[in-house]
């Protein structure tokens, strides 16, 4: 037993020499691997880099005294091998303030510099959301300072751009626009379908941007990228995660996160799955005494009851729930294609219409019930991306993309039986194609194509809550309509 205890010990012992010893890279504050760090030595000829999991092979550093440790964005270390040794061959690079040179793809839909596109671009990065902890997208937005949200419900937020709002600012999905024939000009909640935790980046453009994204762009563009799987660099599986979980006092939010992703060479795939429940929002204790609850309506047995708010500071009926859910899927046959699949569904539960829940009309509540119904957004969205070189492009995207939008309305005001039912569903189809090409050194020519279906299925009701007797009522919008914008570029 000894002699095999002895024999696997020198296995190991081979092995670790065999094998060279690994040094992790990580970012000091996201611990987070870094991909792409640079080792060398001035008393060497060897340069290494990490790989995607923040690894690399430092046995051939051995017994230097000066070894450079450097990342563009970063502090640059110099340690021995000793030294690391010592620290258990784990790197913490901590960011610097040195200005980079910016990379945006919201203006043109390829990547580009900053100071090449003539419009302001906003870009809010995952550590931003990381340290802010927003609750909804809307909320991601607002605290970065530079995009209007009007919020007038728990369930909320509606995006203003240079006082541009809903059909004359732009959301963009990975390219894919959400506008559709429903887009009015009163606000709208949309925006918070859309999963902080599952959004990679975010770009804001501010300025038209009509000749790339249509009519819709008037104001701006807000563009958010979701997370995308990434592909292994050798042979062993590349396997990464995220877990959260959440809880705040002034609306008792209870949220969990998680999202895995598993890479091959030629595959990857990402998983990502986000359930929040919010309660009833306490106001501030110095707030104007105007926003006060001091007392709501219960519906019971067909009767509506006003009572009084013991607690005037929580303001009842600004609760609601909401689940998040993305799956993407990717694949690349060779260095010139790559396939990306990508499912998103997001749902709510009912959303009471605060601002609606407290109006008087002649000294009472004119509302006993007004709020949303579940809002569904489902997408499924496919794209092709090929690197050529002939003298047509050197790059072409096809994006297929759809979208199914499900909203309602409901209200009913104190006192009376009738509730005003509406309800809208929208299938989006889209279809984009875009060309790079580029002319020479310093000219670059952006073109394509892209093709949008909507159909809209509008219709109401009005329901007596006593008998609970039906009868048709007017639609919001034309009931069947379809809604074809051809914008090219």
């Amino acid at each position: 037993m000894k002699n095999l205890l002895h024999l696997m010990g020198w296995l190991c012992l081979l092995s670790t020499s065999t094998f060279g010893q690994v040094l992790t890279v990580k970012d000091q504050v996201t611990q987070q691997p870094l991909e792409m760090v640079q080792l060398y030595s001035k008393h060497s000829e060897q340069i290494s880099f990490t790989d995607s999991r923040g690894r690399v092979d430092v046995s051939p550093f051995k017994g230097i005294d000066s070894l450079v440790i450097r990342l563009i964005g970063y502090d640059q270390k110099t340690l021995s091998y000793g030294q690391l040794e010592r620290q258990g061959f784990q790197l913490y690079l901590r960011e610097n303030n040195i200005s980079l040179r910016t990379v945006v793809v919201s203006a043109a839909r390829w990547q580009q510099a900053a100071k090449e596109v003539p419009q302001r671009v906003s870009t809010i990065r995952p550590k931003d959301v990381l340290l802010q902890q927003p609750q909804t997208a809307a909320d991601m937005l607002g605290q970065a300072g530079e995009v209007f949200i009007q919020k007038s419900q728990g369930g909320g937020g509606s995006p203003m751009i240079r006082g541009f709002a809903t059909n004359r600012v732009l959301l963009a999905v990975d390219g894919v626009r959400m506008n559709t024939a429903i887009f009015r000009s009163g606000n709208l909640q949309n925006v918070i379908s859309l999963d902080p935790f599952a959004i990679e980046k975010t770009e804001v453009m501010f300025g038209p941007g009509s000749v790339m994204y249509g009519s819709d762009a008037i104001g701006g563009v807000m563009n958010f990228y979701t997370l995308s799987p990434k592909f292994s660099a050798d042979a062993s599986p590349l396997i990464k995660g995220n877990a959260a979980i959440r809880w705040s006092s002034a609306n008792h939010e209870k949220t969990a996160h998680l999202d895995l992703s598993y890479g091959l060479k030629k595959w990857a795939f990402l998983t990502s799955a986000t359930f929040s429940d919010y309660g009833d929002l306490t106001m501030g204790a110095n707030g104007p005494d105007d926003y006060l609850r001091k007392e709501y309506v219960r519906s019971q047995n067909g009767q509506d009851e006003v009572i009084t708010n013991p607690d005037p500071m929580r303001q009842v009926y600004t609760g609601y729930d909401q689940l998040n859910l993305m799956q993407k899927i990717r694949y690349r046959p060779s260095e010139n294609w790559e396939l990306q699949y990508g499912f998103h569904y997001s749902t709510t539960s009912d959303v009471p219409r605060y601002d609606r829940l407290t109006l008087y009309r002649n000294g009472k509540l004119r509302s006993a019930e007004w709020y949303y119904g579940p809002q569904v957004w489902a997408m499924q969205h496919l794209q092709a991306s090929h690197r050529t070189d002939n003298k047509f492009f050197d790059q072409l995207n096809i994006g297929l993309a759809h979208q199914l939008f499900e909203e309602s309305r409901h209200n009913r005001d104190l006192g009376k039986a009738t509730r005003y039912n509406r309800y809208e569903k929208v299938n989006a189809y889209s279809v984009n194609l875009d060309f790079e090409k580029a002319l020479d050194g310093r000219h670059h020519l952006f073109y394509g194509l892209e093709v949008i279906y909507n159909h809209v299925r509008s219709t109401g009701t009005d329901e007596n809550t006593s008998t609970g007797a039906t009868i048709p009522g007017p639609a919001r919008y034309p009931d069947g309509s379809d809604w074809v914008p051809m914008p090219l570029s």
